[in-house]
């Protein structure tokens, strides 16, 4: 699938996602170790048809290099992902996970997400490849 886009239009996408999002609360976070950068993760409204965009956020990306796993970089980005959606006034947040990915999952299972029984299968027009996504939730309302 990502050959069918230049490095060059990647780069610009990425750029128009970080510089000009389309509404406020359409984020790019990056965790760093020193001044490299180590991972990445955006968060957003939810998409989701049965989804209130108003309340619910979700994470979309979320990527830490091989090489700066179990530093903890993980575990920060998360966390600063589950505090921008509450900074933005979400109040649930839901993750799709690929299926096979039992080391995301456990995790986010970890870490307070829940599957909640949604799945969906997403690939390319042509039907070539087929991944199937599990739908992952959290509650993002602290108790007082």
């Amino acid at each position: 699938m990502l050959t069918s886009v230049s490095l060059a239009e990647m780069v610009e996408s990425w750029r128009t996602a970080i510089e000009r999002p389309p509404a406020a609360r359409f984020r790019v976070l990056i965790a760093t170790d020193g001044k490299r950068v180590v991972g990445f993760a955006t968060t957003m409204p939810s998409q989701d048809e049965d989804a209130d965009p108003s309340e619910e956020g979700a994470v979309e990306a979320f990527v830490v290099d091989p090489a700066a796993q179990h530093q903890g970089h993980g575990s920060r980005l998360l966390n600063a992902c589950a505090d921008t959606l509450r900074a933005d006034g979400f109040v649930r947040a839901s993750w799709w996970v690929n299926a096979r990915d039992e080391k995301l999952r456990t995790f986010l299972t970890a870490a307070g997400w829940a599957a909640e029984g949604a799945t969906r299968e997403i690939g390319p027009d042509d039907e070539s490849v087929h991944i199937k996504q599990v739908r992952l939730h959290t509650n993002l309302e602290t108790a007082e």
